[in-house]
Order: structure tokens, then sequence, then C-alpha cells
């Protein structure tokens, strides 16, 4: 737009993985103004440590994250990464929050949003109370992300015919992104953000950290002591924390 702030978003690399600097004032502002006026596809990756690590340890997932259109620090982690390099970011961005913003958002402009990920009751639930609680957003469709390969195209035609403004994806983090980046140009929706777990949530299946949690950036303990099994992916978080502080002259330094 023709607002000078939106004239380049700025980002701070991280292990040159470039996150935007905005809080989430900004972001959504940013995300309604241009990206979803634009009409043209926007990939916006919540990024978490797990998934940094994850980038550095796997080529083609690291190009996933440095193609992407639009990455916003979700992780605590990030936000501390990115201080300790010298170059902060604003705030954390969390991708549960900034998709209920989005929703409040949506109401004003009547958006057309579609749901795919989870479990089929999971997701039906997760439809049901977003329209409760958005009324003026329009949940165009919705299905679980059970699904392989050879189902891809015919799950991305059912999207693309309810013309949504949004697509909140919510698959296994193994597959969650790098589904997004190989079809997103075919999906041709302006905004497709992936949010993880967001689902079981808004749907009551799990419980979100208690605030107290989140204020001390312990939403990873409380779920891991909620989900104990996920206990070898969070291995990445300490490995994270090592690795800022032993290359901390080096964390945003652009590659």
């Amino acid at each position: 737009m023709d607002k000078p702030r939106f004239q380049q978003v700025p980002t701070v690399p991280i292990f040159g993985i470039k996150v935007c600097k905005w809080g989430m004032k900004d972001t959504v502002a940013y995300l309604t103004e241009v990206v979803i006026k634009s009409g043209t596809p926007h990939q916006v990756i919540t990024a978490n440590p797990i998934m940094v690590m994850t980038a550095l340890e796997n080529s083609s997932y690291m190009t996933i994250m440095q193609n992407a259109e639009f990455i916003v620090p979700d992780g605590t982690g990030v936000v501390w990464a990115a201080r300790i390099g010298g170059d902060p970011v604003q705030e954390r961005v969390a991708g549960f929050d900034l998709l209920h913003e989005l929703m409040r958002v949506g109401e004003n402009y009547h958006w057309r949003v579609y749901l795919i990920g989870s479990m089929a009751e999971v997701i039906q639930e997760t439809a049901h109370r977003l329209e409760q609680q958005y009324p003026g957003v329009h949940i165009v469709g919705y299905r679980d992300g059970f699904f392989g390969p050879d189902e891809d195209e015919s799950v991305i035609e059912q999207i693309k015919a309810t013309t949504p403004d949004i697509l909140f994806v919510a698959r296994d983090a193994v597959t969650q992104e790098p589904w997004i980046a190989k079809y997103k140009d075919k999906l041709a929706v302006p905004l497709i953000m992936g949010v993880g777990g967001s689902f079981d949530v808004i749907s009551g299946k799990t419980k979100r950290a208690p605030v107290i949690f989140q204020k001390l950036g312990l939403e990873w303990l409380h779920r891991l002591l909620s989900e104990p099994k996920r206990y070898r992916r969070m291995l990445a978080l300490p490995q994270f924390v090592v690795k800022v502080l032993r290359e901390r002259e080096n964390v945003t330094k652009s590659s």
C-alpha cells in the first residue's frame, strides 16, 4: 500500500532465516492491507527454534523457510535469539494469537476462510467454534489433514472452488510447511498459514498453556508435560540454545 511502513518488511536473519521484526499490531495490519489485498499467494510461517534447527540440518527445509513470503517469531526462543544476536524483534507473535487476530479483523471484511488439518471431529468442532466466535467471517470449507500425495490435487481443487482469502493449515510438523510451499501457487490463496496444534486447542481437544507459562515463555514445557511423547522433538530446544550462545556473533548475520 502507500503507507511508508509497508514499503519494506523489516527482518532479522536468524541463522539465515529472515524473521519479521514487527509486533502483532503491525503484522496484522500488513497481512490485512497488503497480503490479502494483493490476491497473490503468500506463505506465512510461524517460526520456532525447532523449525530453525530443522532448517539448519535439512537443506530442503531451509529452502522452504527462505522462500516463504513472511515469517513471524512464534517461539520465545526465536525472540531471545534475535536479542542475543543484537538485532531484536519487537515482540513474540504467537501463531495461535495471530490466527485469532486475523479472524477478529476478518469480521470487518467478511473474509472467506478455509480450514484444513487435524482429525475429522477436531476440524469440524474447530469450524463450528470459529463460526460462533467470529460470525462475520465465512468459514467456506474444511477437511481433515489425513490424506496422501495421491489426493493432493483433489484437495487443492476443493479449496480453490471456495475462493478463500485465508487458508489455515494444521498438519504434522513434517508435512505442514513443505505441503504449503509445494502447492501455494496452485492453491492461489492470498494468505496461507501453518497453525500447528491450534485446531486442537480451539476445538477443546487440548488446553493451551496457562497464562503464567505463556508470560514466562514456557509454553513448550507445558506441552512437553502434557505430551511426554514429544520429548525427542523437544531435544532441538537445548541444541538451539547452545548454538545461539556459542555463535552469538553470527546469529543475526546475513548469510
